[in-house]
């Protein structure tokens, strides 16, 4: 195979989608002959810096240059997150970025998001030397295990909240209700549903002495920055929508309160169980989640928003409605896979069901034997295998843990059982090293809420 002038090869492609070209392994072939050395940091909230290095071929290569360079610099963006990229070296190649990267530009989306979360104008992509590069400033923060005292635990989701009352690392009390943040333009009802899940748990304790809140979204401290529970409430409100969690915990009285977004508690629920760290927590549901834990057992304060990192280098790979990229990570590891895939498989589904009933008509088949059904399955492995040799470039990963809709059921299997397999076969070195697994029975009984339940130390 061959790609921007770069020939590659691997051997287990998706059967139903075979014109997938994996970033990690087309970066593997481009590198072999690539020895112009450039740097890239990237700045966030409370002067965090993170830097990271790569080379560049010859300038014979131009196309592929900025090709490897543009999706190299994207993926850090929504792995790390920040509002300032500085490139060192290869300047030719780097000046490129800047014209992705402006309004009008083929990034445009990424910019309003940065600007959304940081609220720093935008985002800044500057061109330095080696003598004004910035210097690494990672701060990891301790990712909750505090299991003492009386605390109340919130599971933040689009459609339920789960709340539990935990003392002492056990649940004496759970609940989850069933709500539509999604769909309310009023930042009310939102905190009166935040704050009726407090005092509900609250009043199944003697006391209560810290409150740890799981939710979706873009998080700076407590403070909802982008988050889809609060999509329809206009931006006039937007102070109130920061401040959401913090009031609420008021109400409940002087206690400490750690917000933490969900894929990273998801994270933190696996080390919890597993009783180790250097583990990752990919969730295939509506979206991509992800969350990762390091080795130390803390959290580095990063994005992690891979659903919109890219996976595919494929020209004519799907395109991402919200941010309106190509072959991004929401579109291979979430129910969105499941229905795209579908019509490949052999599988007419009714137009007239939502995307979650689509979902369900397709594991329905699988779990009857469909062969079409358990081979979109397969898919999303061979998908994930392929880009699990990407996401260990960035991450330092013992253990991935696979949840969400998608990974229930037969499917949930067949989909690690193909990844296990593709590993094996073509990343020996990393099959080794990581363990890919579905959640056991203790992951699943230390739970989204009582993991949060111990966010903050007290």
């Amino acid at each position: 195979m061959k790609y921007c002038g770069i020939e590659f090869d691997y051997l287990n492609k998706p059967s139903l989608e075979p014109e997938f070209i994996p970033f990690g392994v087309w970066a593997d072939a481009y590198l072999k002959e690539a020895d112009r050395p450039f740097k890239v940091a990237v700045e966030r909230d409370n002067g965090n810096v993170s830097v990271f290095s790569s080379r560049l071929r010859g300038e014979e290569y131009a196309e592929a240059n900025y090709r490897y360079m543009e999706r190299y610099v994207k993926f850090l963006l929504w792995s790390v997150g920040g509002w300032k990229v500085t490139v060192c070296g290869c300047e030719e190649t780097a000046a490129k970025l800047k014209d992705a990267y402006k309004v009008g530009g083929a990034r445009e989306f990424d910019i309003h998001f940065m600007d959304d979360v940081f609220e720093r104008g935008g985002l800044e992509i500057v061109l330095c030397d080696e003598a004004h590069f910035p210097e690494a400033n990672e701060q990891p923060k301790a990712a909750g295990g505090h299991l003492n005292g009386c605390r109340i635990g919130f599971d933040a989701g689009g459609s339920d909240r789960k709340v539990s009352a935990v003392i002492d690392g056990k649940s004496v009390y759970s609940e989850e209700v069933v709500w539509f943040p999604k769909l309310s333009e009023d930042i009310s009802y939102q905190y009166n549903g935040i704050v009726e899940a407090f005092k509900t748990a609250a009043s199944k304790m003697p006391r209560v002495d810290a409150i740890g809140v799981s939710s979706a979204g873009t998080f700076v401290g407590n403070a909802p920055m982008v988050c889809s529970l609060f999509i329809k409430v206009p931006r006039s409100l937007r102070e109130e929508v920061k401040t959401v969690y913090d009031r609420a915990a008021k109400e409940i009285g002087d206690v400490p309160i750690v917000v933490a977004n969900d894929g990273d508690v998801t994270a933190l629920a696996g080390a919890m169980s597993l009783d180790s760290g250097a583990v990752m927590g990919i969730a295939m549901g509506t979206s991509e989640a992800a969350g990762y834990v390091n080795r130390d057992g803390k959290l580095l304060g990063w994005f992690n928003e891979l659903a919109f990192a890219p996976v595919d280098l494929n020209d004519e790979a799907t395109v991402d409605e919200w941010s309106t990229d190509r072959g991004v990570g929401c579109k291979y590891f979430s129910q969105d896979a499941v229905i795209r895939l579908a019509p490949r498989a052999g599988i007419t589904l009714d137009e007239s069901l939502s995307l979650a009933e689509k979902l369900k008509a397709v594991q329905k088949l699988a779990e009857e034997g469909h062969e079409g059904a358990r081979e979109i399955f397969l898919n999303i492995g061979v998908y994930l295998a392929h880009t699990l040799s990407l996401y260990a470039r960035f991450y330092d990963l013992k253990y991935l843990l696979v949840l969400g809709r998608v990974a229930s059921g037969i499917g949930g299997d067949l989909l690690i059982e193909e990844c296990n397999r593709v590993l094996r076969e073509e990343y020996p070195a990393l099959s080794e090293k990581i363990c890919v697994m579905l959640p056991d029975e203790k992951a699943r009984r230390v739970g989204q809420s009582i993991a949060a339940a111990s966010l903050p130390e007290v």
